[in-house]
């Protein structure tokens, strides 16, 4: 399974993103390490809720998605992916029934592998779907519309931020963390909604990453970073962007 493809595949998958759906954690980081060395930018999530959360702020070129999830599983979440951010989904499933496949396909799954397999058979799945799906699925959903709140204006799809006119340069992570408090402008998300929201399954159970952002975001978008007026603390239950006119 840890077999990955050569530079052809790198050059080819250059900035394509892809969401691996799996509650199985070593499963989970193997898929998203190979996928990220072959040049995707790869995220992860273990359960269909927050995989559906995280594709309403950063839209999927891809989604690798178990059967077996907890809570919703993997062919109702389809449903979810299919009618809220239409975007393309393989089946990645250890169930062999045929009546599984047949019915991921029927709903609109675009390919289909069992486990255990080698990870050059899944590559080789994942460029030949992203080819059918060529430029029918590039965003133009709401998730990457321009967002403003307040004198906060950013656009995902330019990747730029203004604060009353003014450009700032933001990181990756300190973008994406932005974006998700202004899509919930007004209300309080816990630390564990931006862990999964923004940084995925992997940093569940570290807070502090989210801290230190938040303390990052406030020294670029404050007056006074110590006493914040835009993103709020919620004592003991997370944080809250406060829209500021200019």
């Amino acid at each position: 399974m840890m077999s990955i493809a050569g530079e052809t595949q790198k050059r080819e998958s250059v900035q394509k993103y892809i969401l691996v759906v799996d509650d199985d954690a070593l499963m989970r980081r193997s898929v998203a390490f190979n996928l990220e060395q072959v040049g995707y930018r790869a995220n992860s999530a273990d359960n269909a809720e927050d995989a559906l959360a995280m594709s309403q702020r950063d839209r999927p070129d891809l989604v690798l998605l178990d059967i077996g999830l907890p809570g919703m599983d993997g062919l109702e979440a389809l449903r979810g992916f299919r009618e809220q951010v239409q975007v393309p989904v393989i089946f990645v499933t250890a169930r062999r029934r045929e009546l599984d496949e047949i019915l991921g396909l029927e709903l609109g799954a675009e390919d289909y592998i069992t486990k255990p397999f080698e990870m050059s058979v899944l590559l080789a799945h994942v460029k030949a779907v992203l080819r059918r799906a060529g430029g029918d699925h590039q965003p133009a959903d709401a998730s990457h519309q321009p967002v403003t709140t307040g004198d906060l204006t950013l656009d995902p799809l330019a990747h730029t931020v203004n604060l009353a006119g003014r450009p700032l340069e933001l990181t990756r992570r300190e973008f994406d963390l932005l974006h998700t408090l202004m899509l919930h402008a007004g209300q309080v998300l816990s630390t564990q909604d931006l862990l999964s929201n923004v940084w995925g399954a992997e940093y569940i159970g570290e807070p502090q990453v989210v801290y230190v952002h938040i303390r990052w975001l406030r020294e670029k978008l404050e007056a006074v970073p110590e006493k914040p007026e835009r993103i709020i603390t919620v004592h003991s239950v997370g944080y809250k962007l406060i829209p500021k006119e200019d």
